[in-house]
């Protein structure tokens, strides 16, 4: 949504704004000049925005009740947004060579691979959830990967949003830790990658997303077994829903979602405009 928006770059440079000097200004205690580097005034709407979306999806719509019971209509609409966020980046890239196909089938596989990894049983141990965080913020650091995806992948969407709508410290507090670990050093290897591979990492971006659409297809033979007391799902395979009343909430939600996304392309180019 940054990248669409047209604040990315912003973004990036807000969060590398938090180097070893900013932490060395503070233990010093230089507050003034610590408080002059990072950019507060464009990260506290930001991050006041993500909370207020947080509680909206989990205590006015409950959305890890949601994803369980009526799986459909939530996965229609993450199809959506993911396949509205890959047009919009591969209409950025002009003029496709074959370093181009080469870095977009890349990223393909790579997606592919990863998206039909569906954890049997996922830890519900610290360290696991510290290790989501830090996969989860390292997603959504990345123009059109949603980390709440990752979160689907790793088995602990449900799980994290629920202990936040709890607040339950032993879910927040290692998850909190492996994101704010995640952020500070991901953000500085994009932010080279991006300044040198700018367009290759662009069309792998796109190859990992387009990937992504197999297993979050909302039409899907899902198997779920019970372990240590809770559903896990254990195997999904995409199938072809059947046509008739059913297929219109799921299909409506998938036009939404792709049209939002488009929606927020051309608003973010007028702002930057």
């Amino acid at each position: 949504m940054a990248f669409i928006l047209g604040i990315y770059q912003q973004f990036i440079d807000a969060i590398r704004s938090f180097d070893v000097r900013f932490f060395a200004d503070l233990l010093r205690f230089r507050f003034r000049a610590a408080l002059a580097r990072p950019h507060f005034a464009f990260l506290i709407p930001l991050v006041t925005g993500i909370f207020a979306a947080i509680i909206f999806f989990t205590k006015v719509i409950p959305l890890p009740k949601l994803i369980v019971s009526q799986p459909e209509l939530i996965y229609a609409l993450f199809f959506g947004l993911i396949a509205g966020s890959c047009q919009t980046l591969l209409r950025t890239i002009k003029g496709i060579g074959a370093r181009d196909v080469a870095a977009f089938l890349g990223g393909a596989c790579l997606g592919f691979f990863v998206v039909t990894l569906i954890p049997v049983d996922s830890p519900d141990a610290s360290w696991f959830i510290a290790l989501s965080g830090m996969l989860a913020i390292c997603a959504m650091v990345v123009p059109g990967i949603s980390g709440s995806f990752v979160l689907l992948i790793l088995g602990k969407y449900a799980d994290v949003l629920q202990g936040i709508s709890d607040f339950d410290l032993a879910i927040i507090l290692p998850f909190a830790i492996g994101a704010a670990f995640g952020l500070f050093t991901f953000s500085r290897l994009l932010s080279m990658l991006m300044r040198s591979y700018h367009r290759l990492a662009m069309l792998a971006i796109a190859g990992v997303l387009l990937a992504s659409l197999w297993v979050i297809w909302p039409f899907q033979e899902r198997h779920f077994e019970i372990i240590r007391g809770k559903s896990k799902m254990v195997s999904s395979t995409p199938a072809l829903p059947d046509f008739g009343f059913d297929l219109l909430a799921p299909g409506a939600l998938m036009i939404i979602g792709f049209v939002l996304v488009v929606a927020l392309e051309k608003l973010g180019g007028r702002t930057a405009s």
